[in-house]
């Protein structure tokens, strides 16, 4: 694996982190509990910025590797 495919794995671990800490508090906060759900809203933020981060990403390297390439020649 290269750096780049590094750096979007662990990206990816860190989003499924988040989301495996956000479910105790969602559990909790459908069964009634305010405070757990404040802090299931806090996850969600944190989720959705780490996807962008991801997105961003990924679409970063996908620019770097189309320059990388060389250019086909013109069909006549």
């Amino acid at each position: 694996m290269s750096e780049s495919d590094n750096a979007v794995v662990a990206k990816w671990n860190e989003l499924k982190t988040i989301m495996e800490g956000l479910e105790l508090d969602v559990v909790k906060n459908a069964k009634g509990t305010a405070a757990a759900g404040v802090r299931a809203r806090k996850g969600l933020r944190a989720l959705k910025a780490t996807a962008s981060q991801l997105v961003k990403l990924t679409v970063d390297l996908d620019k770097a590797k189309r320059a990388a390439k060389p250019e086909k020649p013109a069909k006549a």
